[in-house]
């Protein structure tokens, strides 16, 4: 029997086998190529694609309403969503701005483009840029940018050398007036942008 051999192969103890008996398990025939001398099948898809299939045709009075509405002129056609909108007691749609899309708890356009220009009013990130240092100071300013970036030796030397340069971006106002005295001490210059 070639089932034994398989079950071997795969590790199911002899004793699972009495309890449970035989796995059951689908053989997968093999692969038969396609003759290539066969045309190819041609599907005929529908000229529109509905995916919950034929509907009923509208009835008579919703064609009647239909046509109705197609002769109204255009300011009444305009009344037309709002009014159904109050019958039905469906919520208003809120507008939504490209340059914002927290609407907060006034919503709208004009809210949002208020709370943009006070962020821009209100600047909450600031960089670190060391000006100059003392040449006898050096050392103490490779450790102090060391301590504050978590740079290795190397790379804060290098950063030092370069003076001047932005040490620390995105930094908080009181973060970064501790940075600019902690370096004003120990003989650097730094500024806050």
């Amino acid at each position: 029997m070639k089932l034994i051999p398989f079950l071997r192969t795969t590790r199911i103890p002899p004793s699972l086998l009495e309890k449970i008996g035989l796995p059951q398990c689908r053989f997968i025939h093999k692969y038969v190529p396609r003759d290539p001398k066969d045309k190819p099948k041609i599907y005929r898809y529908p000229a529109s694609y509905d995916p919950y299939g034929p509907r009923p045709p509208p009835s008579d009075k919703i064609m009647q309403l239909a046509e109705r509405m197609a002769a109204l002129p255009p300011e009444e056609l305009a009344q037309i969503g709002p009014t159904l909108r109050n019958k039905l007691q469906h919520p208003k749609m809120q507008r939504i701005d490209s340059e914002c899309t927290d609407l907060g708890s006034q919503g709208g356009a004009s809210a949002g483009s208020a709370k943009v220009e006070e962020k821009k009013a209100e600047k909450t990130a600031f960089d670190v840029k060391l000006e100059k240092f003392d040449a006898a100071s050096k050392i103490k300013v490779i450790k102090e940018v060391r301590a504050f970036t978590s740079l290795g030796l190397k790379e804060a030397k290098e950063l030092v050398e370069k003076a001047p340069v932005i040490m620390k971006q995105g930094v908080t106002k009181e973060e970064a007036d501790g940075i600019i005295e902690k370096l004003k001490a120990i003989g650097g210059v730094a500024v806050m942008e």
